[in-house]
């Protein structure tokens, strides 16, 4: 009998999830698009994914927000929101650290979770997916265009359009794998959450935060894959540190139940090979993370203006504002310098909304306040954050004007979802840091 389905509150959304099977270590599972932890057991090939992880691992399963029995009111997220799914499902089941199966849609999210959380994260499995969906902007309106209309087609004939999604996925499915699938994809997600889905995978982008995966990666890539061709998955692992590329023989996005066997072979022998390694105890080196610099505009000309006793009262003001907003905005202080503050976040959203957030309280003390953030590749020394990336948020801070809150192209391309918006500041050199930058002033 399936597992027992549970729920855990993430937020203000529930999220629906299944514990199952025996092993030495967790495997959290993302599978494709929209999930249904209960009806993808009576597809024969998920039937055979689950057994098969079962028999060797205990398996984490969970319907994404917006999808199957989690709560639909929460589709469009950001991906930090998402990561925060993952990690209240894990807390959930008691689970500390576990290795992390991306499948299509879910591997640009399991990407950014082992980048972020390596504490969270011992293992990494990215199969049938990329870093970014590579559109020119005429492209991207067909994509828009193209998802619109699969919207009608499933609202009018949701029965039919859930078997040619099946048939597309998995070719080699026999009639009864097909009629499964197309009923779990039916209940996974209504034509309009599907349409919420797509529109945000066409913005998420990952590809930069890449370099800043340390724990053991393999992509799994199917040889036969339209959907997402091996191509893709070559690039994908040449982009990560130490990734090993592994293409199985199997026709489709989706394998059926009898290729269930070659498709996770490699994965079986690759998570007991890490497990072994992760076993001797080696702690992370480096984290993906944003930084936010911030400093007063004209400090010095303000200090003159107000004297040296109101000007300390100014500074204990302003600093126990942005304490409390970095505390809101789960930021950590790393370092404070006169007027100037140096923070971390473990999401960017929630950066930028804190810089927001700083930026307009600190103006009822009759002070202006810039803020610069990026988000890049971390050093860990001796708990704190060091490296290129904290030069880079610095460099970028720089060039902001008073009141304004500017990021680099990294931070915009993972806020996808979050209702953001952004102006676009054109292409600076930032002292000292090879190369050119695009800017955006968070608006």
């Amino acid at each position: 009998m399936p597992p027992e389905t549970r729920y855990v509150r993430s937020g203000d959304v529930s999220i629906a999830y299944q514990a199952f099977g025996e092993g030495p270590f967790d495997i959290v599972l993302m599978l494709p698009w929209g999930t249904h932890v209960e009806l993808a057991w009576e597809a024969p090939s998920f039937r055979a994914l689950f057994e098969r992880l079962g028999a060797f691992a205990r398996v984490i399963n969970f319907d994404k927000r917006g999808s199957g029995l989690s709560d639909r009111s929460g589709g469009l997220a950001s991906p930090e929101t998402r990561m925060d799914d993952i990690r209240a499902v894990m807390d959930a089941v008691g689970s500390e650290r576990a290795a992390i199966f991306g499948w299509s849609e879910g591997v640009r999210l399991s990407l950014l979770f082992a980048a972020t959380y390596p504490d969270r994260a011992w293992a990494l499995i990215a199969c049938g997916g990329h870093a970014e969906r590579k559109q020119a902007p005429g492209e991207v309106q067909n994509a828009l265009r193209q998802n619109a209309e699969t919207r009608v087609t499933r609202e009018r004939d949701p029965v039919g359009a859930g078997l040619t999604e099946a048939r597309d996925g998995s070719p080699n499915a026999t009639d009864e794998e097909l009629r499964a699938l197309a009923h779990m994809f039916r209940y996974a997600l209504s034509p309009g959450d599907e349409f919420i889905y797509a529109q945000m995978n066409l913005q998420v982008n990952v590809r930069h935060v890449l370099p800043a995966i340390a724990v053991p990666t393999l992509v799994l890539q199917n040889a036969d894959d339209h959907w997402t061709p091996s191509a893709e998955g070559r690039e994908l692992a040449g982009l990560i540190p130490g990734a090993t590329y592994v293409e199985v023989p199997v026709r489709g996005h989706i394998p059926t139940a009898a290729d269930m066997a070659a498709f996770l072979e490699p994965v079986e022998s690759f998570l007991r090979e890490a497990w072994e390694e992760h076993a001797a105890g080696r702690e992370p080196e480096r984290v993906l993370a944003t930084v936010l610099f911030t400093d007063i505009v004209d400090s010095t000309t303000r200090m003159a203006e107000v004297g040296d006793r109101a000007w300390r009262e100014l500074l204990e003001r302003h600093h126990a504002i942005v304490r409390t907003q970095l505390t809101r905005g789960r930021g950590s202080e790393v370092d404070t310098a006169g007027d100037g503050f140096f923070a971390s976040f473990d999401g960017p959203a929630r950066a930028v909304r804190c810089a927001q957030a700083i930026v307009g309280s600190v103006r009822d003390l009759g002070i202006d306040v810039r803020s610069g953030l990026h988000t890049g590749e971390c050093e860990l020394i001796d708990g704190k954050i060091a490296g290129i990336a904290v030069h880079t948020g610095a460099r970028v801070a720089a060039h902001a004007g008073a009141g304004e809150v500017l990021v680099s192209s990294t931070v915009k391309d993972l806020v996808a979802g979050s209702g953001l918006e952004f102006q676009d500041r054109g292409v600076h050199e930032l002292k000292g840091i090879p190369g050119e930058w695009r800017l955006y002033a968070a608006v």
